[in-house]
């Protein structure tokens, strides 16, 4: 009779505590998925009837829409110039503060800080930075001579301004990142390079770097990821200034993300198409995601 009784307690208990969090996936994650995935085929505004167009919005994606293919290419442009440097200069501030004896919490902290500001507040001072009258930088640049830029109107710069952002906001993050992986390499292998002879940047590439490249893999798979999802950035920084452009100057900082916002909740209004274009965002994201799974445990492996 007891045994029966604890198999019961033993089943009954952990089902009722995971319950409310079973139940809260299923209606407010999975179950909008499976809906949105449902109306990727279908023609709606919101109001009214679906009308069912089947794969016709995936083969308008991808063959007629020059908006969806110019929002990929910008994501991925926006990608190429923020991520890199702010990986790599993580990679660096965390060699430099793993060897800093005094002051290391301090600047720790004041590294982190831009990752936990709010994305508004990082809209307004880089809005105040590079705003084209009244902005800080073309201040400097007209102290030194020079002639101020239109940074936010102009397509060419516009992109480098969310590129020098994300530099601005992620670098911290990387260098905690980066910093705990150094301090959990044993002193030992660095004693030994020592005694071997090998200098400190020899060290640095040889060693500290190779295994540094778990970190590294899962830093750059979650930044492709983050990027893909890139919205708040040229949303804020576009909105908050007086452009107020959808995409900013020429498109050039339009998302994959800000278009779907703007397709499925602009003055269109097209929420089956724009589900097709978040449903065509999540393939992508797995896609990539399962590359790097992949890639990861290759190297594990190795």
């Amino acid at each position: 009779m007891n045994s029966k009784a604890n198999k019961k307690y033993t089943v009954m208990w952990p089902t009722i505590f995971i319950a409310p969090f079973v139940i809260c996936f299923l209606i407010f994650n999975l179950y909008p998925i499976l809906y949105s995935f449902y109306l990727s085929f279908t023609d709606w505004s919101g109001v009214g009837e679906k009308v069912f167009v089947g794969w016709g919005n995936y083969v308008r994606i991808f063959t007629k829409d020059k908006t969806f293919i110019k929002s990929l290419w910008n994501t991925l442009y926006i990608m190429i110039l923020g991520f890199p440097v702010s990986i790599f200069l993580g990679l660096i501030i965390a060699a430099f503060l793993s060897n800093l004896k005094k002051f290391r919490n301090f600047f720790q902290t004041i590294n982190f800080l831009p990752y936990i500001t709010t994305p508004v507040a990082i809209g307004l001072v880089f809005t105040f930075l590079f705003d084209w009258n009244t902005g800080v930088i073309n201040r400097i640049i007209e102290a030194f001579g020079g002639e101020g830029v239109n940074w936010l109107g102009n397509a060419k710069f516009a992109p480098l301004v969310i590129g020098f952002m994300i530099i601005w906001k992620c670098t911290g993050y990387y260098m905690a990142l980066y910093l705990a992986g150094i301090t959990s390499i044993s002193e030992d292998i660095y004693e030994a390079a020592k005694v071997d002879g090998a200098s400190t940047i020899k060290t640095f590439f040889k060693i500290t770097v190779p295994l540094l490249r778990p970190i590294t893999v899962f830093i750059v798979l979650t930044s492709v990821i983050y990027a893909l999802q890139l919205f708040d950035e040229p949303n804020l920084m576009f909105n908050v200034s007086t452009t107020s452009i959808i995409g900013g100057p020429d498109r050039s900082c339009l998302t994959m993300v800000w278009n779907f916002y703007d397709v499925a909740f602009g003055s269109t209004a097209r929420l089956g198409y724009g589900s097709a274009i978040a449903t065509t965002l999540f393939i992508i994201i797995v896609i990539i995601s399962l590359i790097g799974m992949k890639f990861m445990n290759g190297k594990e492996e190795n």
